[in-house]
């Protein structure tokens, strides 16, 4: 999940989503932009700005550590690291191809001003060591303003407020084979086939996500899922088997369950887990037969 085409991707195989990160210090700021599918985050450690607006003037809220935001397509976003100590942003963007991530305008500026200019492959060139980029991969200009007027959305703090899921909040469950497994609803539409309520955050996304906690010597069930699942655990031990294959997982470590494949959680100390799953409707799970 980036525009730098030479960054290396773990797992390249299409789930229907993008899973990415931001690893920061402090103060270090990602500006202004927007994108044309979905973009989730799930604070994983720091405290966190988030600000809408072309000049990020518009709203600000601040997020903690199991905080979930989701900031509608076309509004300008930016984020800021304002914890004392580097802090992990755990993201989601819709589709295989989530498009191009465009800039404010005055992001590209104030770049230009610096020598640096993004070209239309994701390349960042610093013009002053390479003053000649080539014709065949052209410098990203700012949006024509008539464009921006068009689709630009805007949000103001009680709506900023609103697409965001703090840690702790009251919301849904979701019934789930086996003992000491608990799944709460994030982000997605009520789905009568797993007679899951809506999440707090209930437009479509193409996928959803669930906040999954695993207590303490917890062994699941074995389960097989005909949607992708990736799996990131943000507190505790996970212990993953995959079709007779086993991992340990722990706290930041993420895996993606191929699909079709018979898996089991387990948990020796506990585990919280941000989950997701392709499509906005998935199919109800089932033990595997003959499992426990």
């Amino acid at each position: 999940m980036a525009e730098n085409p030479d960054q290396h991707v773990h797992i390249r195989e299409p789930h229907g989503f993008n899973i990415g990160g931001a690893r920061q210090p402090p103060r270090c700021v990602n500006s202004q932009h927007f994108h044309e599918t979905a973009e989730v985050f799930f604070v994983h450690s720091g405290q966190w700005a988030f600000r809408t607006g072309e000049h990020a003037d518009e709203a600000e809220v601040i997020l903690n550590p199991g905080d979930t935001i989701s900031i509608p397509v076309h509004v300008f976003r930016g984020f800021e690291n304002v914890g004392q100590e580097t802090g992990f942003l755990y993201a989601v963007l819709g589709g295989d191809d989530p498009g191009r991530v465009v800039w404010a305008p005055d992001v590209l500026e104030r770049a230009k001003g610096h020598g640096l200019v993004l070209l239309a492959s994701g390349r960042l060139v610093d013009t002053l060591r390479d003053p000649t980029p080539g014709d065949d991969d052209p410098v990203v200009q700012p949006e024509p303003r008539s464009m921006l007027d068009c689709i630009v959305r805007h949000v103001d703090t009680a709506g900023l407020e609103a697409v965001v899921v703090r840690n702790g909040a009251s919301t849904g469950h979701v019934a789930v084979p086996g003992e000491g497994v608990s799944e709460t609803v994030v982000i997605g539409t009520a789905n009568p086939a797993e007679h899951a309520p809506a999440a707090p955050l209930a437009w479509p996304h193409g996928f959803i996500c669930r906040r999954v906690r695993l207590a303490a010597g917890t062994s699941g069930a074995q389960l097989c899922r005909v949607e992708p699942e990736v799996i990131f655990v943000h507190s505790g031990d996970l212990i993953i088997e995959v079709e007779g294959e086993t991992a340990l997982l722990s706290m930041g470590d993420t895996v993606t369950v191929p699909v079709g494949a018979v898996r089991r959680l387990s948990s020796s100390g506990g585990a919280d887990l941000f989950v997701t799953r392709g499509g906005d409707a998935p199919l109800a799970v089932q033990p595997v037969d003959g499992a426990a």
